[in-house]
């Protein structure tokens, strides 16, 4: 425990002496990669998940070029006792749990050279000079395994003798904190043993980090089979869903978003469910997270795991609806089986009903729209419920949970359902239901517009923005809300002050004014309301310089959840929400029935085309939307299923509306 506390330190202390920096680059096979400099230190951490376990492992050199590595366990279906949201058990890994090897009956003297990622943390290093050696770290793919495989290479002119221990360590936990029975975790060596490796031959051997019930047989892992599995499903994320531009930093951060978003799901026995993570938060979902960052984005990816996550999460959510209007618990824990609502009423309603009916309405399936109809309905009839004498919608807090006030109504609730009505009325509409409900669900979206105007509306630091709630008079991110949700009306004044020394720094968006709290969801929030605003050109600066320091920076490669809580956890859904940015942002793609969508793409003036291809959506049809600059106009490229559905020539930021 105190290695892993000295490594944490050692990571907080790295990341803020190399602020500013870029030590990563991008290689042409999609990776990211970081040569160590001679006398270098630093140490980073990356979170990399499977169906029955998330492995956080820390890595980094310090100033004599030796290897940091530290493996943080996470097995979400061993569940512990209390169980809670945090009921997921843990164990951490460090040097002890590494084999002894030695080179001709001498210890090995790594010397780290450089770090590679994509999807796979690759360590690339040299042991006495001249015998190569390569560490590769990832999860299984499908059972509850940990993997560190290694690889030496001879390149010596004479034969060597290596020796690897065999090597293995056990815990067990106690019964009496177990929920389902004694489990154990285990490192252990596989491919031990004495070899003769001759020069430009290759050895290979892993440790592998296990976690089982002590009922359940001892796993079998082919090392070779579970490598070529996780590399499938990172190919699959690069190759699902493609978005190219003349930027190469945001094409590479888009897929690696794509990777973290979706590879967070966890096989409970309640169904597959998209959680978190970040050593924190697994075999649960929550209204903010799932239900409102990532499920929307899930619809169209054509990834069938994150699709059936979602179904899942809309399951869940369901079995709390009641006749009394009682909320909907925020999170819904343990594999199904528990809730927590302890910030009471997030405006989780609005939440759910705007991811839902995103979600629905994407996905262009009539059978799941109309399982997920009743959720929706009943969320909006409780929102309906809770709106105030000033005509927006009420509730206990925000999704922040009280870190920062929010008063007794926040804008963030009322933009999410003012959405959420919209998308229910075209749901609605599509799926035959009651011309009186769809009616009235558009009254209700026009007269609450009117309404954020009038109670939000407010002259801050200034800026002809909002404010936050009432009483609220700080800059505050959320401000950025009803961009996102097609509210223009403050748009000047709303984006001069997110990006303002206010709020904007180089960490992206400060939570408010006048503090040292960020968080990315906020940020990405932000950069896709500006540029559905339609300010491309002023947003792309932001988002790229976002991008390179996530990507390519002190801590890569993904979005992060909040400084200083959480020391930037790699949490799963804020990276569903940078691609929203590109997709939902740039291209403004928008589901507006089950097989209609209008897409309003912005063409930034430094580029001359970009495309976002392999949609997938609409009943599993493939999409590729191609733009193209032609003189004072762009040519808009709509192909379907490999035939083109519309080309047109049209203003740089015009809705184009596709019926499928």
């Amino acid at each position: 425990m105190k290695s892993t506390l000295i490594i944490i330190l050692f990571t907080v202390i790295s990341i803020f002496s190399l602020q500013g920096q870029n030590l990563w680059k991008m290689q042409p096979d999609g990776s990211i990669s970081w040569t160590v400099k001679k006398g270098e230190a630093h140490s980073d951490n990356i979170e990399m998940s499977g169906r029955f376990m998330s492995m956080i492992t820390t890595y980094g050199v310090d100033e004599k070029g030796k290897l940091i590595s530290v493996k943080q366990l996470v097995f979400p279906m061993l569940r512990t006792i209390p169980n809670d949201t945090h009921a997921s058990l843990i164990y951490t890994f460090a040097a002890e749990a590494e084999p002894v090897i030695k080179i001709n009956n001498r210890p090995a003297n790594e010397q780290i050279n450089s770090f590679s990622l994509r999807g796979i943390l690759s360590v690339s290093g040299t042991i006495n000079g001249n015998i190569n050696i390569i560490r590769e770290f990832f999860p299984s793919t499908d059972k509850p395994v940990g993997i560190e495989k290694f690889i030496i290479e001879n390149t010596s002119p004479i034969d060597i003798v290596v020796d690897v221990e065999d090597f293995e360590k056990n815990t067990r936990s106690h019964r009496e904190t177990s929920v389902y029975d004694v489990y154990e975790i285990t490192a252990k060596t596989s491919g031990s043993g004495i070899y003769t490796v001759k020069p430009k031959e290759k050895l290979t051997f892993a440790v592998l980090f296990t976690g089982r019930k002590i009922s359940d047989a001892p796993l079998e892992v082919d090392i070779d089979k579970e490598l070529s599995q996780r590399q499938k499903f990172v190919d699959q994320m690069f190759n699902n869903l493609t978005f190219t531009s003349p930027d190469p930093v945001l094409n590479r951060m888009f897929d690696f978003a794509k990777i973290r978003a979706m590879e967070s799901i966890f096989e409970t026995k309640g169904g597959l469910v998209h959680s978190p993570g970040g050593g924190s938060y697994y075999a649960a979902v929550w209204a903010n997270d799932q239900a409102e960052y990532a499920n929307p984005f899930f619809a169209y990816t054509g990834y069938s795991t994150a699709i059936e996550a979602g179904m899942v999460s809309w399951r869940w959510f369901s079995k709390y609806m009641n006749p009394e209007y009682k909320p909907i618990p925020s999170s819904i824990i343990a594999e199904g089986t528990g809730f927590w609502n302890g910030a009471g009423d997030r405006g989780d309603q609005a939440m759910i009903a705007y991811g839902a009916s995103r979600f629905a309405l994407a996905l262009g399936d009539k059978k799941a729209a109309e399982e997920l109809w009743p959720l929706i309905e009943w969320c909006i009839e409780y929102s309906r419920l809770k709106i105030n004498r000033d005509g927006v919608v009420s509730s206990d807090s925000d999704e922040l949970e009280g870190r920062f006030p929010a008063g007794k109504a926040n804008l963030c609730t009322s933009s999410l359902l003012y959405d959420a009505l919209n998308s229910a009325a075209y749901l609605g509409r599509d799926l035959g239901k009651s011309p009186r409900l769809i009616a009235q669900y558009k009254t209700m979206a026009k007269e609450l517009r009117a309404n954020i105007e009038k109670y939000f509306g407010a002259e801050m630091d200034e800026f002809h923005t909002y404010r936050y709630y009432a009483g609220n008079d700080v800059l505050r991110s959320w401000i950025c809300m009803p961009l996102t949700v097609g509210i223009f009306d403050r748009s000047k004044g709303t984006m001069d002050a997110l990006f303002s020394p206010k709020l904007w720094t180089d960490q992206g968006l400060l939570t408010q004014a006048g503090s040292s709290t960020f968080w990315d969801r906020s940020t990405l929030y932000g950069l896709r309301g500006v540029i559905a605003a339609g300010a491309i050109d002023k947003a792309l600066k932001y988002l790229t310089d976002y991008s390179n320091r996530r990507l390519l920076g002190d801590h890569v490669p993904y979005a992060v959840e909040a400084w200083p809580e959480g020391n930037q956890r790699h949490l799963s859904a804020e990276s569903a929400l940078y691609c929203r940015v590109i997709t939902e942002g740039i291209f403004g793609f928008r589901p507006v029935g089950l097989s209609t969508i209008t897409i309003t793409p912005q063409l930034p003036a430094g580029w001359n085309e970009m495309s976002l291809k392999n949609i997938i959506a609409f009943g599993g049809r493939s999409i590729d939307i191609f733009v193209r600059r032609s003189e004072s106009k762009v040519n808009v490229n709509i192909i379907v299923n490999g035939k083109q559905l519309k080309n047109i020539l049209t203003d740089n930021g015009s809705k184009v509306e596709i019926k499928l």
